[in-house]
């Protein structure tokens, strides 16, 4: 398959063809198969193993499937640039592509691993792709349901499944902070803001951390939960997840302000329903981004 499926000039071409989408869907649930279920539930302590820190796992559903999804991407887009979560935590150095690269995958391949690893079927497959670090496809399968929620950068976000039609996915509308739920991960954030952003919460009507990113971003594009706030940027955990929330009618946006981009290393990715309830949030938020006192600058 060619990299741009058009005669169009490839900054003008769709990202991905009809069919390129659903040879990633088809190598997606074949991996999810082959190499995530049947490890599902089966794994003793020596099959798990840490990277960065001790709730940082990595089993060998990851590994193996991610280098399978890999594979394929790789060679059906043979000029693209892939990423998967595990080869970037061993070669950090391939993250500086994004930005230069004119399609580039970035692959999940057991998101929600600590649930995974200790039996809770909270966890999914994300391949997001990006142009120049822009998301431009995004999908998020639940190998459990065997469904998938996808978006591309100019159609509407769906959740499909192998048999029946696809259902539209729309976030939930905007409302006042007292009526909010959200997924905030504190433990993400820096220690010194964990305090005043945990003294936020009673602001809102409910504050989760599902310890995953896919159904996270499924549960605001089906319009469940109605913001997320991270201090995380991998871009395998919200290429696709941003892409698929603003097709569904999100407004994201970087909490300092400018677009998301999968180049982005650092800084605060808030999502909310619309513009004026991001506003809102950003209000609540904004100590995250303030800029210290003169004395601390010169002490």
């Amino acid at each position: 398959m060619s990299d741009t499926p058009s005669n169009l000039p490839a900054s003008l071409a769709p990202a991905l063809s009809p069919a390129q989408r659903a040879s990633i869907i088809n190598v997606v649930r074949r991996a999810a198969r082959a190499e995530i279920m049947p490890r599902f539930r089966q794994l003793s302590s020596s099959d798990i193993r840490t990277k960065s820190h001790a709730d940082d796992l990595v089993t060998d559903a990851d590994t193996m499937a991610e280098a399978m999804i890999a594979r394929a991407l790789q060679i059906a887009f043979p000029n693209a640039l892939v990423i998967g979560e595990e080869a970037a935590s061993s070669n950090r150095s391939l993250l500086d592509g994004i930005e230069e690269a004119q399609l580039a995958f970035h692959i999940d391949p057991v998101d929600g691993t600590w649930n995974f690893a200790h039996g809770l079927a909270l966890f999914g497959v994300i391949v997001g792709a990006t142009r120049y670090g822009k998301p431009v496809f995004g999908m998020i399968y639940d190998p459990v349901a065997d469904d998938w929620a996808i978006a591309d950068e100019d159609g509407a976000a769906e959740l499909m499944r192998p048999f029946g039609a696809p259902r539209p996915l729309r976030v939930a509308m905007g409302k006042p902070l007292e009526e909010l739920s959200g997924n905030i991960p504190l433990h993400m954030f820096a220690k010194d803001m964990q305090h005043q952003l945990a003294a936020s919460f009673p602001s809102f009507k409910r504050v989760t951390n599902l310890r995953c990113s896919a159904h996270e971003y499924r549960l605001l594009a089906q319009g469940h939960i109605d913001f997320l706030l991270t201090a995380s940027l991998h871009p395998w955990d919200h290429a696709a997840g941003t892409l698929i929330a603003q097709r569904a009618g999100a407004h994201v946006e970087m909490l300092g302000g400018g677009a998301y981009s999968a180049s982005r290393q650092s800084g605060h990715l808030l999502v909310a329903p619309d513009k004026a309830t991001w506003n809102r949030l950003k209000k609540v938020f904004n100590f995250l981004i303030a800029e210290p006192a003169e004395e601390t600058l010169t002490s």
